[in-house]
């Protein structure tokens, strides 16, 4: 799912949107399983018949629910919710549901970008990212990336290009600016040079042209 386009500015275009790495889903996966089986096995052995009966399977129900919720469905909401997103101006953080936590490094802000994996993390393919910005937060981690060797390298070239599209700014490369066109021509009345009657400096001497021309080989 695209990340919402109204949190981005006009020029601003979204290049990677991850979630935490799958495998951070595999425990709670497995508690659904384990709950699910264990709440047939109950209900199975539960008394045949009677008011016993439906109160052991209305516990059993609410405990399973109980758990499911705490072990399962929370790490399952709690992936989905989290969002790493890098655009060509900033990396975005954004977690949570009901509370929303959130971040915004603007990427002339970076200073330096880090990874780190464990041999677990080489075989699964995801690391550590660590964001080093100027401000108060200055270190940002963001735990279980997938490909964090590969996000390094892009969160880089998006800091390189976007030194290069502030710079063609500063230097009149907004959007809009046009270079003059070939064979552009001043407006009637453009001199180039002083004005004509300018006087120079009493004692104002114009030297030769520079570099000085000589022949080659010198003549003797």
């Amino acid at each position: 799912m695209p990340y919402p386009d109204k949190v981005l500015a006009d020029d601003e275009q979204v290049v990677e949107h991850l979630h935490p790495h799958w495998i951070t889903l595999v425990p709670a996966t497995l508690w659904f399983f384990v709950i699910c089986a264990a709440g047939g096995v109950g209900i199975a052995f539960a008394p045949d018949k009677g008011t016993v009966r439906l109160v052991v399977i209305g516990l059993i129900v609410v405990v399973g629910l109980a758990l499911l919720s705490w072990l399962t469905f929370t790490p399952w909401i709690g992936w989905r919710t989290t969002h790493y997103v890098f655009t060509t101006h900033r990396v975005l953080i954004r977690k949570g549901v009901l509370r929303h936590d959130g971040r915004d490094i603007s990427l002339q802000r970076i200073n330096d970008v880090g990874f780190s994996q464990s041999l677990w993390d080489r075989i699964v393919k995801a690391g550590t990212l660590t964001i080093e910005s100027a401000g108060e937060q200055g270190q940002q981690r963001l735990d279980n990336i997938p490909r964090s060797d590969a996000m390094q390298q892009t969160l880089n070239r998006l800091i390189e290009q976007d030194g290069e599209r502030r710079a063609r700014l500063s230097y009149g490369g907004a959007p809009g600016y046009q270079q003059p066109p070939p064979g552009y021509q001043p407006q009637p009345g453009y001199q180039q040079g002083p004005p004509p009657g300018y006087q120079a400096q009493p004692g104002y001497q114009q030297g030769p042209p520079y570099p000085p021309t000589q022949e080659y080989p010198p003549q003797r």
